[in-house]
């Protein structure tokens, strides 16, 4: 399947930062961390003020972890932005400041599992690892496995899955392991595939069943975001990042009507080190 989703990517796929030639291996770890979870549209200009600003590992350390949350601003999940800073102070008092390429090291760092990993290993530094996201499980479980959906996430069984299609070469791995996902991203996609621009049409196993309902596992479906205690945290989150003096006791109780899950919503901000109670209120952290 290799070289058709390769020929396929060098024609379609999109220009994105990331693949640009000379793109940085610190752009890339900061870009894994902006797109999990996040669609690209809104990863870019993020993206591009963040590195503007902080266009290496040390820049970033030699600030307050609370500059990074308010960077962050509304991408979503900002312990992501506390996991980032943190491993910027990591990668400058480990690693004089440079991005580690072995899988491992990265591994070490806060916040980083075995996709950013593998991915900047991968992407940055052209090592041959296999990397698996939510795009690639699909198409592997189409093309090859005949089914309409993926089963739920497993570390070893899709790492061995992708493997088993990754090329020997390592430039050629890291354009298969890019070209994938941005199958999946594009034609393969979960509610309307384009099976008719697909470049491995004809050798897919979904298709040449016809197309088969999935009736296996299911990934777990996320809570609606209205009236959720997500909500309540975005919104305090917001009221801290647009002012530098602390949040009242007051401020808070205005921006949402049940107490309880105010309370809750707060509570849980101040215990993953997100906001800081200060004598006047609450703050991001400093």
């Amino acid at each position: 399947m290799a070289p058709p989703i390769a020929a396929w990517f060098e024609a379609n796929g999109r220009d994105l930062p990331w693949r640009r030639e000379g793109f940085s291996a610190w752009g890339t770890l900061v870009s894994e961390f902006m797109l999990q979870q996040t669609p690209v549209i809104r990863v870019i200009p993020r993206l591009e003020e963040w590195l503007e600003r902080w266009p290496t590992p040390a820049a970033l350390a030699a600030v307050p972890p609370g500059e990074a949350v308010r960077a962050w601003a509304t991408l979503g999940y900002p312990r992501r932005a506390l996991w980032l800073h943190s491993a910027a102070v990591e990668i400058t008092e480990r690693h004089g400041g440079v991005v580690p390429e072995d899988v491992d090291a990265l591994l070490a760092l806060t916040g980083i599992g075995d996709y950013t990993a593998r991915a900047v290993a991968a992407f940055a530094y052209g090592h041959r690892h296999p990397v698996v996201d939510t795009n690639t499980r699909r198409v592997i479980a189409r093309a090859v496995g005949g089914q309409a959906e993926p089963a739920p996430p497993s570390r070893g069984r899709d790492l061995a899955a992708m493997s088993l299609l990754l090329p020997e070469g390592r430039d050629e791995s890291a354009a298969f392991n890019a070209a994938i996902m941005e199958l999946g991203a594009l034609v393969c996609t979960a509610r309307k595939p384009g099976c008719e621009v697909c470049p491995i049409r004809n050798e897919c196993a979904w298709r040449a069943a016809g197309y088969p309902a999935h009736t296996g596992a299911r990934k777990a479906v996320q809570k609606k975001f209205e009236g959720s205690d997500r909500q309540v945290r975005g919104l305090i989150m917001a009221e801290l990042r647009a002012t530098r003096h602390p949040v009242t006791d007051a401020e808070v109780d205005g921006l949402w009507p049940d107490a309880a899950q105010r309370g809750r919503a707060l509570d849980g901000l101040l215990v993953d080190g997100l906001a800081v109670r200060t004598p006047g209120g609450y703050t991001l952290p400093h």
